[in-house]
């Protein structure tokens, strides 16, 4: 298992900027992949970005293309979502995610260890 720890989350207003991180600890070497998923009030967990440990590969939801970044920094374990031009519709909390493989990264189910979550609210 790895061990997750997100920070960063807190209020912003509308077109500002945030930036999140992750910490990973434990069996890190067993993680392909880092993602990073948000969950509104009364809605379902959905994908936000991605990156693969190695290659760095990214993906992202269309929602968030052009205004989040994610990156990564190996020696550290560390994983981090830039996100800037925020809207309110972007108010949640954001959770780091770790998978052991590579396919379907918008998938949250093929994620088998997960942080606690930060909350990230834009005002409008």
């Amino acid at each position: 298992q790895v061990q997750l720890v997100e920070s960063g989350g807190g209020l912003v207003q509308a077109g500002g900027s945030l930036r999140l991180s992750c910490a990973a600890s434990g069996r890190t070497f067993s993680s392909y992949a880092m993602g990073w998923f948000r969950q509104a009030p009364g809605k379902e967990r959905e994908f936000v970005a991605a990156i693969t440990w190695t290659i760095g590969n990214k993906y992202y939801a269309d929602s968030v293309k052009g205004r989040f970044t994610i990156s990564r920094d190996n020696a550290k374990n560390m994983v981090y979502l830039k996100m800037n031009s925020l809207k309110p519709e972007d108010t949640a909390v954001y959770y780091c995610a770790a998978r052991p493989y590579s396919g379907d990264y918008y998938r949250s189910d093929f994620y088998d260890s997960w942080g606690q979550g930060t909350q990230v609210t834009v005002s409008s």
